[in-house]
């Protein structure tokens, strides 16, 4: 939507100003049929493309100001209303088979992951989807909020294709689990459990409220619904019990670390 409004206002001031796509696309550096993507914003605006505008139309900074609008999403749609329920909750409660959780991730393991993306996005992208996750994670440092991770065997021994990285990933995962506000369990492979339908996460609000929130390949649903909350909140509980307690998951994951 930042780009059709953005080429749009484009296409208003050039045509304003009795300039055509052919003479704006060759000062700027581009063919006739760029500058018409630009402006349905089927393509990104270039800063180029703004400055040159700009300039042949009289717009006097007011095109170039629309590039501060026009910066990568710090994290994909679907994610931004849970994360601002995550800042807010006093305990997190993480399940996830598949992948180290997000709070627990390095910045290697972000970047990896974010650059499997598919469709692949821009490395802008990439690079402002990591911070945003980075940012996430300060709120591990608040002593008051509770959290507790339950991760998948296959997570903690995929290395994502970088033996050396996940060793990395690995021995902080041990660095993180020796905060007291944080457990972390691990739920092997021979465990027969609720939690193969997927990942999920619940969280408690300081009004003592919970929701549950589920991602899928391109969509999220959070949850306040009483009686699926409940039924998340059972689960958990039952993929718990069959998790390795602290204690044995901090020598399993130093066994693997060990062997890469």
């Amino acid at each position: 939507m930042a780009w059709r409004l953005c080429g749009n206002q484009v296409k208003l001031w050039r045509m304003e100003a009795g300039v055509s796509r052919e003479e704006l696309g060759r000062e700027a550096g581009y063919g006739e049929e760029t500058v018409k993507s630009m402006e349905q914003g089927r393509r990104k605006p270039t800063p180029q493309l703004l400055r040159v505008a700009d300039e042949m139309c009289g717009a006097r900074g007011k095109l170039i100001a629309t590039q501060d609008y026009l910066q990568p999403d710090r994290m994909a749609p679907y994610v931004r209303d849970f994360v601002r329920h995550e800042s807010e909750a006093v305990a997190l409660h993480n399940y996830q088979p598949l992948l180290i959780p997000g709070l627990l991730q390095t910045e290697e393991t972000m970047r990896t992951l974010f650059c499997t993306h598919w469709p692949p996005v821009d490395d802008a992208t990439v690079e402002e989807r990591v911070k945003a996750r980075l940012d996430r994670q300060s709120i591990l440092a608040t002593q008051t909020k509770a959290f507790t991770f339950l991760i998948g065997e296959p997570a903690l021994r995929n290395t994502l294709g970088s033996p050396k990285a996940h060793k990395r990933q690995l021995l902080h995962l041990l660095e993180m689990g020796e905060r007291r506000n944080v457990v972390i369990q691990t739920v092997t492979y021979n465990a027969s459990h609720p939690g193969l339908d997927g990942a999920f996460v619940l969280a408690e609000t300081r009004e003592h409220e919970h929701f549950a929130y589920e991602e899928g390949q391109t969509t999220s649903s959070i949850h306040s619904n009483p009686e699926k909350v409940a039924a998340l909140i059972q689960r958990h509980a039952m993929i718990a019990r069959h998790a390795l307690s602290p204690e044995e998951t901090v020598r399993f994951i130093r066994e693997l670390a060990e062997e890469l």
